[in-house]
């Protein structure tokens, strides 16, 4: 034992102290919300920056117009369900329907390193116009970057949206009240578990497909059934676990989940099995949480399930006065255990 030399070991895990960027860092979890606190925000400063939502809501020329960007750097470019193309128009157009807004214009980047081959990029560009006019929002401008062989991946691509918000509409964390539903609108962690069955050649028996999907007009059905939702989230980076952690922390509230009634299809919860995950924090980008005031929840949910991209939506739970900022779930078997936000990723490069 005396000639260990313990100053050669590491630890794994990627410490909150480390001077330098960690992947954990873009995961969506503890150490991306310490890297925007504690760099970015006091860097920018800005009541709408403080909002911290999906998109920002802003006033101009007498209309509130939702805007948000977002970068995509997933590997590999295609995989069952989508491309990084998809996600590119997907990602925004969600980010921008969680503030209740349709998405009208988008921004499009593409970073591309030196030796990609043309035909990637034509089918990049070809699945996002796809998705885009499935979508029904217009891109409206752009640009490129080429950068040096080895100082990419093949593909980057960053896109930026804008949207009106409708009038009566008011979406963030912090209208949730104790007694509020939460209800999800449909199975879990399958965009993560397709990227990485195709990323590191794994076979689960059957095979799984992202779930990426534009969200606009399922927020629309929602919204027309009551404006009086009072905050949605998309819970892409972190999964669910940190969209719930993210609005309770900004709300106050606690949140309580049932555990059995969270919807995590059977493939998807034999390979996080298999490999120690936990589908609560594994990447969806085709899925919603919402916070919906009791006496709108159940005509909310049926018009949710009545949509195509909402037909198997549940009831998973409620926010309540005990616990502040703080989730817990009710297991199967009668205890509680806290569900705490992801400090970094399981899953990386995912979206």
């Amino acid at each position: 034992m005396s000639d260990l030399d313990l100053t050669s070991w590491t630890c794994p895990a990627p410490l909150r102290d480390r001077p330098r960027v960690v992947m954990g860092h873009g995961g969506g979890g503890a150490l991306s919300a310490e890297l925007v606190q504690q760099i970015f925000a006091p860097a920018f400063g800005g009541e709408v920056l403080a909002q911290m939502g999906d998109a920002a809501v802003l006033s101009l020329g007498g209309a509130r117009l939702a805007f948000s960007t977002d970068s995509y750097v997933v590997r590999p470019l295609f995989f069952p369900g989508g491309s990084i193309g998809d996600l590119a128009v997907n990602g925004t157009v969600n980010d921008l329907a969680m503030s209740g807004a349709r998405a009208a214009y988008l921004s499009c980047g593409f970073i591309l390193e030196e030796g990609v081959e043309l035909e990637t990029v034509t089918r990049v560009a070809e699945a996002l116009g796809a998705a885009a006019r499935t979508a029904g929002v217009e891109v409206a401008t752009g640009d490129t970057k080429v950068v040096e062989a080895g100082h990419g991946d093949g593909i980057y691509v960053n896109t930026a949206g804008i949207g009106v918000v409708p009038a009566g509409v008011d979406l963030r964390p912090q209208r949730v009240v104790p007694g509020d539903i939460v209800i999800v609108s449909g199975a879990i962690g399958v965009h993560g578990v397709a990227v990485m069955s195709v990323r590191e050649g794994l076979e689960f028996g059957v095979e799984i497909e992202s779930d990426c999907a534009a969200l606009g007009g399922l927020v629309d059905t929602m919204l027309a059934v009551t404006p009086d939702l009072h905050v949605l989230r998309d819970p892409t980076r972190g999964g669910l676990a940190a969209a719930l952690n993210e609005i309770a922390a900004a709300s106050g509230a606690g949140v309580v989940v049932r555990e059995r009634d969270v919807p995590v299809p059977p493939a998807v919860a034999n390979a996080c099995a298999i490999l120690g995950l936990d589908p609560m924090y594994i990447a969806n980008e085709g899925k919603l949480v919402a916070f919906v005031p009791r006496e709108h929840a159940d005509a909310v949910l049926d018009a949710m399930r009545a949509h195509p991209l909402g037909a198997d939506s549940a009831v998973i739970g409620e926010a309540v006065e005990s616990h502040p900022g703080m989730v817990v779930a009710r297991t199967g078997l009668g205890g509680t255990r806290v569900v705490d936000l992801p400090l970094g990723e399981q899953l990386p490069r995912i979206c």
